[in-house]
């Protein structure tokens, strides 16, 4: 039977020592150190592309506090004191409580109708196979690549001759067709990603295809619904060339026709306090439904991408 011996350490000579310098440390993987760089790079360019973003809309908000006469003298300081009588003047003056009215009440029908339609469409277009399903899913995408500018001429003869024109309900409706391809085509997509076990489940149990839908699909993409509501809500509340060319009544402007309007007067009046006031006023609701929905969103985003 043999024994493996082992070797004796040899000793070390007197006077010699190994130095901290002679045990090189070993060097990161170069892969590694190119993924430092590109996360550096890449974070860098998410701050300077915020800075960008957030500094403007900043600016806007702090020249609203400020009178005139700082916002050509002093433009970068910040305001001596709060002006809030530019909000108020804004607000009653330059009548944006009715233009603010007007856009909530056809934002508001127009996004309600959008989803509620958009989402039916989409349903039956991802879970039922049927003659023209993919010819009705196409038609919806080539309304997407289809610019609004060339249907300005023919969609107002359209809206005039069904006695829709200069009425809050008829800028509702071509709100929602306007919004209906891009809603129908996200949500055809979030749809399909859904488990079938469940509406199968829920057809065993004796449902129909309404209470499925309703009670147990809908729900479970609330967040397709709230991604794709807030893409829309954003669009309508700055769309500006349809109100503009379908409701000329100054009674029923929307905000975006109310800016252009107070900006339009700036020549005779020169209130730039009150036009920024106004500013801020349109800008806020939409950065307000951001920040507060800004997970749903991103859920929304990545949800097909997760199945």
């Amino acid at each position: 039977m043999k024994t493996t011996e082992t070797p004796a350490p040899i000793p070390a000579e007197s006077g010699a020592s190994v130095s901290k310098a002679e045990v090189s440390p070993a060097r990161p993987p170069r892969r590694k150190r190119e993924g430092t760089v590109l996360n550096v790079f890449s974070h860098g360019m998410l701050v300077l592309w915020a800075f960008m973003v957030v500094m403007p809309l900043l600016w806007a908000v702090m020249t609203s506090f400020k009178d005139d006469n700082s916002i050509f003298s002093s433009p970068w300081s910040l305001p001596d004191k709060l002006h809030f009588d530019n909000w108020a003047r804004a607000w009653t003056d330059a009548n944006m409580s009715d233009y603010f009215l007007n856009t909530v009440l056809v934002v508001g029908g127009s996004l309600i109708g959008t989803l509620v339609l958009g989402s039916m469409a989409a349903y039956v277009l991802a879970r039922f196979d049927f003659p023209g399903n993919r010819f009705i899913y196409y038609l919806f995408i080539g309304g997407m690549s289809f610019p609004i500018m060339l249907a300005l001429v023919p969609l107002f003869y359209v809206v005039n001759n069904m006695g829709l024109l200069n009425t809050i309900h008829g800028l509702i409706l071509v709100y929602i067709a306007y919004s209906l391809p891009f809603t129908v085509f996200f949500l055809t997509a979030f749809f399909r990603s859904l488990p079938t076990s469940v509406a199968e489940a829920a057809f065993v149990d004796g449902a129909s295809h309404t209470r499925t839908f309703f009670q147990i699909m809908l729900p479970m993409a609330k967040p397709g619904l709230i991604s794709v509501g807030i893409f829309n809500f954003l669009g309508q509340w700055n769309q500006y060339m349809l109100p503009t060319v379908l409701n000329t009544d100054p009674d029923k402007h929307v905000l975006t026709q109310g800016l252009v309007q107070l900006a339009a007067s700036q020549g005779y009046k020169g209130d730039w306090s009150g036009l920024f006031a106004g500013l801020v006023m349109a800008m806020l609701p939409v950065l307000a439904a951001y920040i507060v929905f800004q997970r749903q969103v991103v859920q929304g985003l990545t949800a097909g991408a997760l199945k």
